[in-house]
Order: structure tokens, then sequence, then C-alpha cells
């Protein structure tokens, strides 16, 4: 009884904030469509799935009139019960052809080397040198000299410096710290996509300076390398962190310890995002014109190679 009427309440308390400013009305429909098609696929009453997930059937039409706010450990009763992928529920946007979903799972149980050895043929078969021209993007956290290399590599190949970070507060009219303190998170992505998209309607031929954080933006990260070559620069922790010091924020040097393990959880947790440069450098020796050489050296690679295959670390 008491597990019925909480999921009584949980079917009518669709609360207003998931509705229409967000547009999670039209998400809760889709949802609803999608549950539909997938039960429908599977010759399955809304009785059977109701018996199967443990999920009343009164939720399960609520759900699939596009009125249930359903939970994520619900959602996920319900695509076991069906054999489906929580993410094949749950998915924004339309569905893809039926063909994605195929090579997906096809990819799915892949090796990475397998992986990058498909990712390398899309690459040759769709990507090339048209898309990237002469663009030169670069990836990696705070401290890794984006900046100053990027400044350097610019300036020899005589083609303009641009820092996204810059193209977002311009976009904003504010300072970037602002954007963050008085947007928030979600704008500064948006701003962040949109700063790019306008470089590279802009430029065919530039140095990109990107934020530690735009590979963590799925959608911003794969534009960037399908319009970019991508290079990943990196650091030891404790270069990274003099570096920060030294431009004058001392912040990552109070409390220390506890800075350098959120940034060692940082790299770990984004090195396969980072990975999916076309090149990397380790830019944690002393010498910066070396560093410098070695750049010109890879970008001068990439763009005669016309094409990036996957990085090798």
């Amino acid at each position: 009884m008491m597990h019925g009427a909480i999921e009584t309440r949980a079917v009518a308390a669709v609360r207003d904030e998931d509705r229409d400013e967000d547009g999670g009305e039209a998400y809760l429909a889709a949802l609803g469509q999608r549950l539909r098609r997938a039960r429908a696929r599977r010759g399955m009453t809304r009785k059977a799935l109701a018996a199967e997930s443990a999920v009343s059937e009164r939720h399960l039409a609520a759900i699939e009139s596009g009125r249930g706010n359903v939970s994520v450990l619900l959602l996920r009763r319900i695509a076991g019960a069906m054999g489906l992928p929580l993410a094949d529920l749950a998915r924004e946007g339309d569905d893809p052809p039926v063909a994605f979903d195929l090579i997906a799972e096809r990819l799915a149980g892949m090796p990475p080397d397998a992986l990058d050895e498909v990712r390398g043929w899309l690459e040759t078969r769709f990507g090339g040198a048209a898309a990237r021209a002469r663009r030169i993007a670069l990836v990696g956290l705070r401290g890794a000299g984006k900046t100053t290399l990027g400044a350097g590599l610019a300036a020899r190949l005589e083609v303009p410096f641009v820092q996204l970070d810059e193209e977002v507060a311009a976009r904003a009219g504010m300072p970037l710290d602002e954007v963050f303190d008085l947007l928030g998170q979600a704008a500064y992505r948006r701003l962040e996509r949109d700063g790019l998209e306008a470089v590279i309607a802009a430029r065919e031929a530039a140095v990109i300076e990107t934020g530690g954080g735009i590979v963590a933006e799925a959608g911003t990260y794969r534009r960037l390398l399908e319009s970019c070559h991508v290079v990943w620069l990196h650091a030891r922790p404790e270069q990274h962190m003099a570096r920060v010091a030294a431009q004058g924020d001392h912040r990552p040097i109070a409390g220390s310890r506890e800075a350098m393990a959120d940034l060692q959880r940082i790299l770990e947790g984004r090195a396969a995002l980072y990975a999916q440069a076309a090149r990397d450098l380790d830019t944690s020796g002393e010498d910066p014109a070396a560093a410098l050489d070695a750049l010109e050296a890879i970008a001068a690679d990439l763009v005669q190679l016309g094409t990036s295959p996957p990085s090798t670390l």
C-alpha cells in the first residue's frame, strides 16, 4: 500500500520547473513515445511490462502519455525489463537510425586499439583537410602552456591567436568570472559553443586556445575535433600547480594537498577525452623554446597530413 501511495504521488507531482522553462514537458512527451515504441517492438502489453519491471500499469500509462515524472531508478527497471540500455530510453532528441544503434552495439564490445583504428578510418573517409583547414586548437588543463605556446605558435605561423574564453566574455558583455557567477555554467557552455562556431566560420587559419573543461561538453568537443587539428598539452601535476601560481593565482597553494588530489582526479577523469586529440605534447620541461619548436613541428605535420589520426599515448 505504501509503495502504491508513493508511486501515485510521484505520477501527480510533475513539478513546474520540469515543464516548459527547460523543455521538460517536451522531453517527457518524447520519453513516453519512445517507451511506447519500444514496448510495441517487443510485443509487450503494458500489463506484461508492469509485471516484469515491478512498475504499476497506472504509472506506465502516465509515463507513456508524457505526464509521469519518472525517476532514474524506475526508468532503469523499465528499460531492464525490455532488455534495453537505460540510455536508449533516456536519450535527448530524436531516435537515431537503426543502423546507428547496430554500429554502437558493435563498437561497445571492441578494445581501445580497435576503436582507434575505426576512428582513424572514419577520419580518413569523412574528415580531412577541408574541414579543419589550418586551424590548430590546444586543449589541456590550466598551466599546461596553452597561452604561452599558443601565442608563440600563432606568431610563427603568422595566423591569429584566438582565446575562446575571451570570445565567451565578449559575447556575454562581462568578465569571465562574472559569466560563471551571474549566468552559471550552462550559460558559459552555450556561449563557448557559439564562440567556437563563430571562430570556425570566420577563420580558416588560427591557433585556438580552449578552456580546460571543453572536453567534458561532448557536442562542443566533437565540433572542435571535426573542425580543427587538436593538440593536447599536458604537464606533471606539480608543474600545472606551479605555473598557475606564477600567473598570480595562489589559490592552489592554500591547502595544497587537497588541491593536488583534486588536480590529479581531474587529469585522470579527463585523460581519455584529452587523448582524442590528434597529437599530445608533454610541456613539463623547463625550456619553453624547445616546447614551441616541438609544437610547431606537430602543427606542420598535421596540416600537411590533412587528417588527424588518433593519438597514441
